[in-house]
């Protein structure tokens, strides 16, 4: 049996009522362009709006009173555009896209394509323009600045140090947190920074942040600037008084007899091997460590002995390494460092070299640094006169001569010219503002070299002044961390192994 082949069935054709061309059928049974001229439905959204923008801040008015920072062509510049619009929620938006203008033009246009139902089904898809102007407004936190009112709190840090190699050290762990974004303004002062906010809580987050990095302890305080008694508003500015603990790396502290016992029976003549969120503290003799919280500090205060500028330089004549069975230990000690190695080393003053026979003994942690010929920097325990009323009650015959602190890595000139890489600053500004404050910038660059524990929680940039990088020119931004290797090698140490085992700390 043959089946007859199925007739296809096709569309038919129609008129449209208003012009008469020939159509596929529709519901209101006329042409695109006959329905756009009979229906427009962009009617009721308008065409041009205005955007208000803060010169001073960079950003874009939301209303009511909320500022936010958009970038050019950004999609949270085209969300507030549209937000802009009214009844655009009476149509369907299918898309909305940036035209492009001169950026000092002023001008913002958007491309908006949207549709419709109209006539009973027949959907209407229709693109359009809107044209935003964008005039200047100053924000309320500029509008303080210009009228020198600005801040509501201020956060005022504070050491008691004859150096600054603590507050670079912050300066770039707020620089890698980004933890100075709600911050007005920063000052120097004598003995520290102020940093100014506009509001308590900024305030209150920021404090918090540096009690997580270095050990501290803070009072707070306000006044009154003005009151409304009818409506019981009081308008207060706020301080808080922030005080960092004086004792920093490479210093020489005497521990109270109660503290060192209570720390694992650690000799009261310590060295700060490195801060953080505590105390690290490192006994030469035996290279027992122990770690100490701001709270234990602040209720048992002690200061230091012996800072970095007290030091001495000598050169080592002899080292012999002591074996982990030969050392000294006691029931109840504390835990030993596994970094460092003990060895008896005879030093000679730098000055005195090839004057004099009569070498100093002393016993050191840095064993596994030290070979015959190093220069390191001491604390001359029997040829300095210490005022301190907890070092007064130690004896004076179990003392040694010298504590070997650290060790000399090459000419601080040649390390400073041949250094080919850099640190970013929160105001470059006041960079190198004394030479005091510069000899303390480029210890601090020195630690950063000599010590891995320091170098992770700091954003190192490549120096393009000092060193050719293959960068591609539209790249304002600066290549971020260089290889420990790169920077070893710089440093052209005599082991790069042993140098990045070298002990230290974050930047105080």
């Amino acid at each position: 049996m043959d089946y007859l082949p199925s007739a296809t069935q096709t569309q038919g054709k129609i008129l449209c009522c208003e012009c008469g061309v020939l159509i596929d059928p529709n519901p209101a049974n006329m042409c695109v362009a006959c329905v756009r001229t009979q229906v427009d439905i962009t009617e009721g959204i308008p065409k041009q709006a205005t955007l208000y923008f803060c010169k001073g801040c960079e950003r874009y008015l939301q209303p009511p009173a909320i500022w936010i920072a958009c970038a050019l062509e950004s999609k949270e510049l085209l969300s507030m555009c549209l937000k802009k619009l009214k009844n655009l929620g009476r149509v369907r938006l299918v898309d909305a896209t940036f035209v492009w203008t001169e950026p000092h033009s002023k001008r913002i246009k958007v491309k908006l394509t949207i549709q419709k139902e109209v006539f009973g089904g027949a959907i209407l898809e229709q693109v359009f323009i809107v044209e935003y102007v964008v005039n200047h407004q100053m924000c309320e936190d500029c509008h303080r600045v210009e009228a020198k009112d600005f801040w509501r709190a201020v956060v005022q840090v504070r050491q008691k140090t004859d150096h600054k190699k603590t507050f670079y050290y912050l300066e770039q762990l707020i620089l890698k947190h980004k933890a100075h974004t709600h911050t007005l303004n920063i000052k120097n002062r004598p003995d520290g920074l102020d940093f100014y906010f506009a509001n308590k809580q900024d305030a209150r987050k920021f404090v918090d942040f540096l009690q997580t990095v270095v050990p501290c302890r803070y009072q707070t305080s306000q006044q009154l600037v003005s009151h409304d008694i009818h409506n019981n508003t009081y308008n207060y500015k706020h301080t808080f008084s922030l005080e960092i603990v004086p004792v920093c790396k490479d210093n020489i502290v005497c521990l109270p007899s109660k503290l060192a016992h209570n720390l694992g029976g650690i000799s009261r003549l310590c060295i700060c091997s490195r801060i953080t969120n505590t105390i690290h503290l490192i006994d030469a003799a035996n290279a027992q460590i122990a770690e100490l919280s701001g709270q234990t500090y602040w209720r048992d205060q002690f200061f230091s002995v012996c800072g970095p500028k007290q030091l001495s330089e000598y050169t080592v004549m002899n080292v012999d390494y002591i074996l982990a069975s030969q050392s000294k230990q006691f029931p109840g000690q504390g835990n030993l460092s596994q970094k460092h190695a003990l060895a008896d080393v005879w030093l000679v003053k730098s000055s005195d070299l090839g004057m004099t026979e009569d070498y100093i003994h002393c016993r050191s942690h840095l064993g596994y640094l030290l070979k015959p010929g190093d220069l390191v920097m001491c604390f001359d325990v029997a040829n300095t006169n210490v005022n301190d009323r907890y070092f007064e009650q130690l004896n004076t015959d179990n003392l040694p001569d010298v504590i070997i602190v650290k060790k000399v890595f090459g000419d601080k000139g040649k390390r400073n010219r041949k250094r080919k890489w850099k640190l970013q600053h929160i105001n470059p500004e006041t960079e190198g503002a004394a030479d005091t404050q510069e000899r303390d910038y480029l210890d601090f660059l020195e630690d950063l070299e000599e010590d891995p524990t320091t170098r992770q929680h700091v954003n190192i940039y490549r120096d393009r002044e000092k060193m050719a990088v293959d960068v591609d020119d539209t790249d304002d931004e600066d290549v971020p961390r260089i290889t420990l290797q790169e920077m070893l090698e710089d440093l052209q140490l005599d082991d790069v192994d042993m140098a990045d085992e070298n002990l230290g700390g974050p930047g105080s």
